[in-house]
């Protein structure tokens, strides 16, 4: 996964960039072919803000998060990306269903 994380009126410091590497593993963990992940953390005023956008096949996940602390704004950005990351994986994966002019008639005596 190819990640890129930017800081608009912010430096993105080593922490800041490991916290967030770390984070975005529990996405690692549960869907392997993202391709591309772009970070971008700022700051407006006292709110952080942190978006991520993933790069999957097929599709583009977006999720953002805003709060008055940097990290906690990255721990809700992550509980966000990982739900829309296993909704994606459960609908990928969701296409066993048997076609109706498949499925057996049970007859009524």
């Amino acid at each position: 996964m190819n990640l890129n994380i930017n800081g608009h009126h912010l430096e993105v410091t080593p922490a800041i960039r490991n916290y967030v590497i770390e984070k975005l593993d529990r996405v690692k963990r549960h869907f392997d072919h993202v391709i591309d992940a772009s970070v971008t953390i700022s700051v407006v005023k006292l709110v952080q803000r942190a978006d991520v956008t993933l790069h999957v096949r097929g599709k583009d996940i977006h999720a953002e998060a805003t709060h008055e602390n940097l990290y906690a704004a990255i721990d809700a950005l992550a509980d966000k990306l990982d739900r829309q990351v296993l909704r994606h994986k459960d609908k990928l994966t969701n296409h066993n269903h048997t076609p109706l002019k498949h499925q057996a008639v049970e007859e009524a005596e």
